[in-house]
């Protein structure tokens, strides 16, 4: 069946505002941070084969155009080209804009990432209704920066992030960076987060990067300290918004055997009482995990993004397992797009293609109706976002 209805992103990043040479490309494609070795190119991937296949048309080439081709067809176009035809192809309703990678006005990203566009661009270039997902990691960093007292830090941390979502959907941890869910996430106490705050504070004085100090010294304030984490993420829990949760695969910054999503279950049962939403991005390989927590606690969803552009030609199976346990209520589609709006046509063109044709074989193997076929793909391709971040 054909999912042409528009889609809501639930989960996506801003793009790069310059044409990257092949090595940024290739690097911006995936999820290594260091160049390939000799005689490999991370455009070898299924990845790199579904941008050719699915972005060149747009450009006016041949599905499957050599990536050199592909390449001087961008640069020719220029970047604001590119991007207005790749988004404006993906046929996006809603951007759910995680601005903590990027910047929401356009500036350049902490760490030298380059400068992105802003959520104004964003929207023009996508002609959707762009929302923000405020990381509850970088308002406690932007805090820290401001020169706050240890004894302060709780009561303004409360206040920053009530300030930042005033206007967002939802907020996001990447607690799964920092640290990993082999952690106590129970709520941590006013005594410790104080104890904690004033040994993280010290330790970012000691090293120049805060109070005010993280750009001039070149420096990027990073919250690691367990005790914090675990606090920034109850402070989320009680905003009362959706809390977006980095789970599975990524950059090495993690460590794959710590982002289970099962790992979390304490939590889970934890956040129940509140009520509020707990959305599992990316998932993989954890994908069969996620989607039972999915159908045992009910405020746990599951966000497919990420996952079904990496997978490229095997998103249709890995969507099916996805699909195993978790009720299609539950489901929620994204690109994750980040940094290359090859991400956003490529997320979009592979869930529509890989779920319609999954939907088609199970409506035809009489496993469900059309009418079931074409409810389920409104759900999980726009309809559980908008009920589920009041859209």
């Amino acid at each position: 069946m054909q999912l042409d209805l528009p889609l809501v992103d639930a989960h996506c990043h801003t793009v790069v505002t310059d044409s990257p040479d092949r090595a940024a490309f290739e690097l911006m494609l995936g999820e290594a941070d260091r160049p390939a070795p000799e005689g490999v190119s991370y455009a070898d991937s299924l990845l790199g084969l579904a941008v050719r296949r699915w972005c060149a048309p747009i450009l006016d080439l041949s599905p499957g155009t050599g990536l050199d081709d592909y390449l001087a067809r961008r640069e020719s176009f220029g970047p604001e080209e590119v991007g207005r035809r790749l988004l404006g192809a993906a046929g996006l309703s809603h951007l759910l804009v995680d601005t903590g990678l990027g910047s929401a006005d356009g500036q350049a990203e902490p760490g030298g990432g380059g400068r992105f566009w802003s959520l104004g661009t964003l929207a023009a270039a996508s002609s959707a209704d762009v929302r923000e997902v405020v990381r509850l990691e970088s308002v406690a960093e932007r805090l820290a920066d401001s020169g706050v007292d240890a004894d302060d830090f709780a009561q303004a941390y409360v206040e920053a992030l009530r300030a930042a979502t005033r206007e967002a959907v939802g907020v996001k941890s990447i607690l799964a960076y920092r640290y990993g869910f082999e952690i106590d996430l129970s709520r941590p106490s006013p005594d410790e987060v104080t104890l904690a705050a004033r040994g993280w504070l010290d330790s970012l004085r000691g090293s120049g990067a805060a109070p005010g100090a993280a750009a001039g010294a070149g420096r990027q304030v990073r919250l690691d300290d367990p005790v914090l984490l675990r606090f920034v993420l109850w402070c989320g829990v009680d905003r009362g918004l959706p809390v977006q949760v980095h789970t599975g695969f990524g950059d090495r910054d993690l460590r794959l055997p710590r982002v289970n999503p099962a790992l979390l279950q304490p939590f889970f049962e934890a956040v129940e009482p509140t009520g509020t939403p707990i959305v599992l991005l990316h998932c993989y390989p954890y994908q069969r995990q996620a989607g039972w927590l999915a159908a045992v606690y009910p405020n746990v969803y599951v966000d497919v993004g990420l996952t079904v552009s990496h997978v490229g030609a095997r998103a249709q199976a890995v969507l099916a397992e996805f699909c195993e346990l978790a009720p299609f209520g539950k489901l929620l589609f994204s690109t994750d797009a980040y940094r290359l709006p090859e991400l956003y046509a490529v997320g979009v063109a592979q869930f529509r293609h890989a779920f319609g044709a999954l939907l088609s074989t199970w409506r035809h193997e009489g496993a469900m109706s059309a009418k079931d076929a074409e409810r389920f793909a409104r759900l999980v391709g726009s309809e559980n976002a908008r009920r589920l971040y009041s859209l």
